[in-house]
């Protein structure tokens, strides 16, 4: 937990996609993450977390759907949404605290 909040506390915008490996919307999150981290390059962080294998941290952020998607911004939660985020949105929101 201690390494997810010194990455989370960082200068630049986090996104994190909180997905599971037999979760089926998850699967179609994956590529827009990946255009979102793409498009934004190194001005922002992006994480995948795994519910399954990280469940202290889903369970304290109290993630109850797969997908979750959060952006933190100097370890503040800025956004966050549970369902598959259409990749403009999540970069809109990101573009807001670069």
């Amino acid at each position: 937990m201690s390494k997810f909040n010194d990455l989370i506390t960082g200068e630049k915008p986090v996104l994190v996609d909180f997905y599971a490996q037999w979760c089926a919307p998850c699967k179609a999150t994956a590529p827009i993450v990946k255009q979102v981290a793409e498009r934004l390059g190194e001005k922002v962080v992006v994480l995948k977390v795994d519910v399954d294998k990280n469940q202290a941290i889903a369970q304290q952020l109290n993630i109850q759907g797969v997908p979750t998607l959060v952006i933190y911004k100097k370890g503040s939660i800025v956004f966050r949404r549970a369902g598959v985020t259409p990749a403009h949105e999540l970069i809109a929101e990101l573009e807001k605290h670069l």
